[in-house]
């Protein structure tokens, strides 16, 4: 999944891709790279961030996704917790909602994804970006996560959405500690037990920058690729990242190591 960001704020790119055309040339690029989604965001969520209206945020994605939905032929993801984006973002082409409060938000987001009959992605948050990073603590870290997926899973069911549309994401930099990031792709086997396709969006975020010892977040690709590689060995589904041509090449390396374990099993 290639992130496309029509911001003036991303913490990742910031005003790299917020005119619409060179939202679109990135779009074309990253499929052009290997992205087999693309996803498509006009607010930033970055911690400490606050949310803008809906009309603001129709004006900047819907140009984009108008003029992408004619040129490529990956489904186009609609990044948002807004019913009514995701509902014109729907209309004019989008295929997929990434909703990353998992409908608390704005719960219609549910209901919308429901009718359209599209995969819906349902991420975990601790509060909300604005304070999210505010010293978070949990019990039981997995637990915990896994808990709120399931009971968001349960509502978006509820409001229509099919069970095999549903996408879960533990929500890598929302909400955790940079430990926190580390021990749920460590230990990424567990939610992957809870039996539905699992989205990871580790690129570019903060715990790797400090684990690089300060790179700012351009400069975090090739650790972005490392844990990716690592998730895609473990089994996630759909890796959301920035540059989609490293990520490609982590995963190939992926496959085949894992094709060969396969293949020694077998063996014996």
């Amino acid at each position: 999944m290639g992130v496309v960001n029509v911001t003036p704020d991303s913490f990742s790119d910031g005003g790299d891709f917020f005119d619409a055309e060179t939202a679109i040339r990135q779009g074309l690029a990253l499929v052009k790279d290997g992205a087999d989604i693309l996803d498509i965001g006009g607010e930033s969520v970055r911690p400490g961030s606050d949310p803008i209206s809906e009309a603001l945020e129709k004006e900047r994605v819907l140009p984009v996704i108008t003029a992408l939905v004619g040129r490529v032929e990956v489904p186009i993801s609609i990044d948002t917790c807004k019913a009514g984006v995701a509902e014109a973002a729907l209309a004019t082409g989008a295929s997929m909602i990434n909703d990353i409060s998992a409908g608390r938000f704005d719960p219609e987001v549910l209901r919308v994804a429901g009718r359209a009959d599209v995969p819906l992605v349902l991420m975990h948050m601790k509060g909300r970006p604005r304070t999210m990073q505010d010293n978070p603590v949990y019990q039981d870290l997995i637990g915990e996560i896994a808990s709120f997926l399931e009971e968001a899973a349960a509502r978006a069911e509820a409001a229509g959405v099919r069970p095999e549309h549903i996408i879960i994401d533990p929500g890598i930099g929302f909400g955790k500690t940079f430990d926190h990031n580390l021990v749920l792709i460590n230990r990424l086997e567990e939610l992957l037990a809870l039996g539905r396709p699992l989205l990871l969006g580790p690129s570019r975020k903060a715990f790797l920058g400090a684990i690089l010892n300060g790179a700012p977040p351009k400069e975090r690709d090739v650790a972005t690729a490392a844990i990716l590689g690592l998730a895609a060995y473990k089994g996630a589904h759909i890796l959301r990242t920035h540059n989609v041509d490293l990520a490609r090449q982590a995963l190939l390396v992926a496959a085949a190591v894992k094709r060969e374990r396969v293949s020694l099993s077998n063996d014996e």
